[in-house]
């Protein structure tokens, strides 16, 4: 296809990173088209200074995508309370970008937000409740990032709307929990009825000892189960935000592990919670792997089997530090104009 203007394309629009990519290492190589242009003579095609400049800003903007692409989108799929505090920080540049002075910046902006908000400019619920089970983020960050990505009447209303569902969520783990102590108790034998088989020989007071235990157990399982659980939630966030290291690693799944006694119920909200993945990048790799792994020769092996190639295979990687090569080819397109 023949273009009347000369057009920067960008063959994936919503792969930032990738165009990124790209970008920055041209400019690695921009003495080199100069050199072409001197060379060959049919190189028509040699960039103005003033798209080389664009090119530049457009780098330096397209930076912040490439290192939030690196936690949200990479090889290794993290836990959903990851995504708030980078995805705040991409809304609130695209915000800022809409102001620009040049038309091309804000043109780009215009397209980038309408994708942004399509499928992250709502309240996203799973997004914010995976932040507020982080211990380093709690409500704290969802009243950061709200009071700045919504308008003032706005943010308060978002932020109840977070409250009430993760309210919700953890009165149905309690009585989930509740039914399950039921169950446990009923099914559970009599001790009284192990005193008489045993053939103690003091019967009534093995049975009144043991029947006045059985009876505590039961109250008080049920007393603390009502009591002390239903108010895990406000313990967790009437408490201070964890603060590690700077820089240093931290795994929120570790850490509810770790508080597991502390936190009985809650620890189990969170853990099915961060588990959820946010993106469908994790389900589509696991088609293009099955699709790998099963082929024409293949076909009848095991489900067994298939899991073991496909998650031995994602192990191996890890540990030897290699990652998958991507391709992908799409139709969707982005022109920006050069001078």
């Amino acid at each position: 296809m023949t273009l009347s203007k000369k057009h920067l394309i960008l063959d994936v629009s919503t792969r930032w990173n990738a165009t990124y990519a790209m970008l920055s290492t041209t400019l690695e190589f921009k003495e080199v088209f100069v050199n072409y242009d001197d060379r060959k003579s049919t190189y028509k095609t040699m960039p103005t200074s003033e798209a080389w400049d664009k090119v530049e800003v457009i780098c330096s903007f397209f930076g912040l995508f490439n290192e939030v692409t690196k936690i949200i989108s990479g090889s290794e799929y993290p836990a959903s309370n990851l995504f708030l505090s980078e995805l705040y920080g991409i809304k609130e540049v695209l915000d800022d970008l809409s102001l620009d002075e040049s038309k091309y910046m804000r043109d780009m902006d215009l397209k980038m937000k309408k994708k942004f908000d399509k499928y992250w400019g709502t309240c996203n619920l799973l997004i914010s409740i995976g932040a507020v089970l982080d211990p380093r983020y709690k409500m704290k960050l969802v009243e950061f990032s709200f009071s700045s990505i919504y308008s003032a009447d706005e943010a308060p209303k978002k932020m109840k709307i977070v409250q009430d569902t993760l309210t919700k969520m953890f009165e149905e783990y309690v009585e989930q929990h509740k039914a399950t102590n039921v169950v446990q108790m009923s099914s559970a034998p009599d001790k009284s009825e192990i005193g008489v088989k045993s053939g103690y020989n003091k019967l009534s007071s093995t049975v009144g000892i043991n029947s006045g235990t059985a009876k505590y157990d039961q109250h008080i399982i049920s007393v603390d189960t009502f009591a002390s659980v239903k108010s895990e939630l406000d313990i967790y966030l009437e408490e201070g935000v964890y603060i590690g290291d700077s820089g240093a690693y931290f795994d929120a799944l570790e850490w509810w592990k770790e508080k597991n006694l502390k936190f009985k119920i809650l620890s189990k909200m969170a853990a099915d919670v961060l588990a959820i993945p946010i993106t469908t990048v994790a389900s589509k790799s696991a088609f293009s792997a099955g699709g790998r792994v099963i082929d024409a020769h293949r076909a009848s092996l095991g489900t067994k089997t298939v899991d073991m190639l496909i998650c031995g295979a994602d192990w191996y990687r890890h540990h030897y530090g290699l990652h998958k090569k991507k391709t992908k080819k799409t139709d969707d397109m982005i022109y920006i104009e050069l001078p």
